[in-house]
C-alpha cells in the first residue's frame, strides 16, 4: 500500500520509538485519507519541483506514540495531517523546502523547527483543506528548556 507515488505506507507509519516500546502506530481510514491528501497537496508537488528524494522523518502518530514522543496533545500528526521533512538525503536543504512550500503551495501550518537562521533542523508542514488552511508560518525555538512558537 502507498500513501502517494513517493511515500510508502511503511515510511508514513514508521517509528523507532513505536517499535522499541511496542506501540501500535496503525492509522484508521480517516487518518489515511488525511495522509493521502497531505501527500497529494504538499509532498508530491515539493518532490516534483526539486526532483530529488526527500526524507519524511515523521508522519502519522497514534495517540499513544504521540504521548511517548512528548508531542503536543493537539498535534496534527495524530490525524495524519502533518509531516516532518528533513534534508538528510542531501538533495535539497530544509531552508529551500521551507521557502518553496511557503511561497508556492497551500498548507495549514509550516514550522521552521529549531536550527539557526540559515537552516531549520527539519520542516513541519500540515494540510487540512483548501477552505480551512490557516497559512500559519511559525518558527520553533527553545528558551529555558521550553519550545516557543513565534509567527514569522
Amino acid at each position: 500500500m502507498r500513501i502517494s507515488k513517493h511515500i510508502s505506507y511503511k515510511e508514513a507509519t514508521r517509528s523507532e520509538v513505536a517499535s522499541r516500546l511496542g506501540i501500535d502506530n496503525t492509522p484508521g481510514e480517516y487518518e489515511l485519507q488525511n495522509m493521502q491528501l497531505l501527500a497529494e497537496k504538499v509532498f508530491e508537488p515539493l518532490r516534483k519541483h526539486f526532483g530529488v528524494p526527500i526524507l519524511v522523518s515523521s508522519f502519522y502518530r497514534s495517540d499513544e506514540l504521540n504521548k511517548a514522543v512528548r508531542g503536543s496533545s493537539r498535534s496534527q500528526h495524530k490525524e495524519g495531517r502533518a509531516m516532518d521533512l528533513d534534508d538528510v538525503l542531501g538533495g535539497v536543504t530544509n531552508a529551500e523546502m521551507f521557502s518553496y512550500i511557503k511561497d508556492n503551495l497551500d498548507y495549514d501550518q509550516i514550522i521552521w523547527e529549531y536550527g539557526d537562521d540559515e537552516n531549520p533542523d527539519w520542516v513541519h508542514v500540515s494540510y487540512v483543506s483548501e477552505d480551512q488552511n490557516r497559512k500559519h508560518i511559525l518558527r520553533a525555538t527553545r528558551r529555558k528548556g521550553k519550545t516557543i512558537y513565534e509567527q514569522i
